[in-house]
């Protein structure tokens, strides 16, 4: 016989509250280091890994470069 994957009410409560408290230290991380380099380093790494491809590269970094640009300019 196959088991729910939450056994009880409690659990799936414990669980929707972990998640609510895990987006919610995001939301406060994204917050506090809005305006800073480190925000924007994600699209500057993605930007840096695209322009390495041959012919396309370049065109395909734009939008990432501009992301990175607006966060932190």
């Amino acid at each position: 016989m196959l088991r729910p994957l939450f056994f009880s009410r409690h659990r799936f409560v414990g669980l929707v509250a972990m998640i609510r408290f895990r987006l919610l230290a995001l939301l406060l991380a994204a917050v506090s280091l809005a305006g800073c380099g480190a925000a924007a380093a994600p699209c500057r790494i993605t930007s840096a890994v695209l322009d390495i491809v041959p012919i396309v590269g370049h065109a395909a970094a734009a939008p990432t470069d501009a992301c990175a640009t607006a966060i932190d300019p």
